[in-house]
């Protein structure tokens, strides 16, 4: 099953769409960003995902313009699953502190510094830690009293953990409308709304920026050249 959920400038948080499938790969993602576009989305800010592949193509085919961050909980994962057990506590401690500071600037020089510590002990670590970096510290860019719940999937999480959990007690849960059905029901309980605050004019100047970023990626390379004849019809007006 494919679902997005959203969080509105006003601050509730929505689910987006619910949508049948096996597997998260490019062509069902952008079908299904596709449809959310049909149907009016334009580019959020943000978007955040897990580390598969074809998700992340998807999203960055279907939403130029969108920031991308890569889900913290998962990173983390990942990071245990190379790190020798005796040094995980220490190892993640400093992870979390790059991935919390207080600005992109900062994460980046706690980024070396980590680089520097585990580079050649642990190369399999450092090289995931370095993986995809800019998309695990996109969060930062926002307010700090947004950032926790932006930085991670724990939206969806939850409502498949939630669509799991009532399917093992409703005996006749079975079948596509059903499911979808009842993971609507899951997601309909009130959620806590994202903090309204000063934020806005933050949000504002990161869709700015984004869009200015955008327009650079798309411009020609080279100006094109007038032909002479364009050159006069221009100068007769």
């Amino acid at each position: 099953m494919l679902c997005a959920w959203g969080i509105t400038e006003d601050g509730p948080k929505v689910l987006l769409h619910l949508a049948p499938g096996t597997k998260e790969d490019t062509a069902s993602c952008t079908a299904f960003f596709e449809d959310l576009k049909r149907r009016g989305l334009i580019d959020p800010l943000l978007v955040v995902t897990d580390g598969a592949p074809g998700l992340i193509r998807a999203v960055e085919t279907c939403f130029p313009r969108a920031l991308r961050q890569r889900c913290l909980v998962h990173r983390l994962r990942n990071l245990r699953s190379k790190a020798p057990e005796s040094q995980w506590p220490e190892i993640a401690a400093r992870a979390r502190g790059c991935y919390e500071a207080a600005s992109p600037a900062l994460a980046t020089l706690l980024r070396d510094d980590f680089v520097q510590a585990y580079g050649r002990e642990l190369p399999a670590v450092v090289q995931c830690f370095q993986d995809d970096f800019e998309a695990c510290i996109a969060h930062l860019r926002f307010p700090l009293r947004h950032r926790k719940v932006i930085r991670t999937t724990n939206l969806l999480e939850r409502l498949f953990l939630e669509e799991r959990r009532r399917t093992k007690i409703i005996p006749h849960a079975f079948g596509e409308r059903p499911v979808l059905k009842l993971t609507v029901r899951s997601g309909d309980s009130r959620r806590r709304p994202l903090a309204r605050d000063h934020g806005r004019r933050v949000r504002r100047a990161i869709r700015a920026a984004l869009n200015r970023a955008h327009a650079q990626r798309v411009a020609p390379a080279v100006a094109p050249k007038l032909t002479p004849a364009v050159r006069k019809l221009r100068a007769d007006r």
